[in-house]
Parts: C-alpha cells; sequence; structure tokens
C-alpha cells in the first residue's frame, strides 16, 4: 500500500502526523494552530493554513489520513503534484470559508453585524440577542483536515464517477459518485 504513495501524499501523512504528535506533547497548540473565527481575539492569520493539520484525537486523525492515503494517490497522478497540493490547500481554505460563513450569518443575527468586537473591545458589552451563542462562536476553534480531504473525495467522485467503491458496513458495491 505504502508503495503506491505519491510525494505530496507522503509528505501530507508526515505532516499531519508531525503537528498530532506535536500537540499532544505540547497541548498549547491547541490554543495557538487550530482557527478561530476572524473577529475573535484569538485568530491569527497562519491559523487559515495550521487548522488543517492539527486534529482533536487519534479516530480524527486516523480516519482524514486513511481517506486521503485511498483516494489522494489517484488524484495526485492525475494534476500532478504542485497542482494536486495547490487543489488540496484550496479545500481546506474553502471549507474555512464555507464555516466561517456560517458562523458570520449567525454572529449578525446575534448582533446586527459580522465582526461587533471592532465596534466593542469586550465580548460581555456587546449588544446581543444571544450572548452564549456569540461566547461559543468566539472560542470555538475548528481543526482538522476534513475540508480539504473532502476536497480530494469531491474530486475522486467527479473523475472517477462509475468505479466500484466497497465499504465494510455496505456488502455491495456502489459507484463513487453515489457513495461519496
Amino acid at each position: 500500500m505504502f508503495q503506491q504513495l505519491t510525494p505530496i501524499i507522503k509528505n501530507l501523512l508526515i505532516v499531519n502526523i508531525v503537528f498530532f504528535l506535536g500537540s499532544q506533547f505540547v497541548p498549547i497548540a491547541y490554543n495557538y494552530l487550530p482557527v478561530f473565527y476572524p473577529d475573535s481575539p484569538y485568530f491569527k492569520i497562519w491559523q487559515i493554513i495550521t487548522h488543517m493539520f492539527m486534529h482533536a484525537d487519534l479516530g480524527h486523525i486516523f480516519f482524514n489520513m486513511f481517506s486521503l492515503v485511498i483516494f489522494g494517490p489517484m488524484i495526485e497522478h492525475v494534476l500532478g503534484p504542485k497542482r494536486f497540493l495547490n487543489f488540496y490547500l484550496i479545500s481546506g481554505i474553502g471549507a474555512w470559508l464555507l464555516q466561517m460563513g456560517v458562523q458570520g450569518v449567525e454572529i449578525y443575527n446575534a448582533t446586527g453585524s459580522f465582526f461587533p468586537l471592532h465596534q466593542s473591545l469586550d465580548i460581555s458589552t456587546l449588544n446581543t440577542s444571544n450572548p452564549g451563542l456569540v461566547q461559543e462562536v468566539y472560542t470555538s476553534r475548528m481543526l482538522g483536515a476534513s475540508g480539504a480531504v473532502y476536497g480530494v473525495l469531491l474530486a475522486f467522485a467527479y473523475l472517477f464517477p462509475n468505479i466500484p467503491l466497497q465499504f465494510l458496513f455496505i456488502p455491495v458495491p456502489v459507484k463513487a459518485k453515489y457513495m461519496i
């Protein structure tokens, strides 16, 4: 299985494992490397990239990396290494943008502004209809390669729609375009 791994897939596996192991030994990494809402005092610009390499637990990283190993090499062969890496990173950033869009709408509905902390320096002084929601959005973290990996899965379903996939829980082969 590891003989078919392409260069970018190997490097993504290594980086994700290093980040995961490092965060297990240095738990404060969970305060600086996952991404926060852009108006949050915890948000740092580098988090837009680093969140893709952080994972909550062993199951989280296992399933993301397993999916990447199974589906990624075929996509990397089609796109080439540079284009695959760009696609992977853009998929992860796109997932972040979608999540921030949803959270932005929640914040806007609660406060009347997408960036209320720019008008008020303290969350406790915000004029809001739902202070618990605002507090949750501003302190919750987004982490993991799931968005980037799902981009790879969508590319697989688009490029190879009729390849039959068989998973343990479904004993009948199903075409990729339906399974994904």
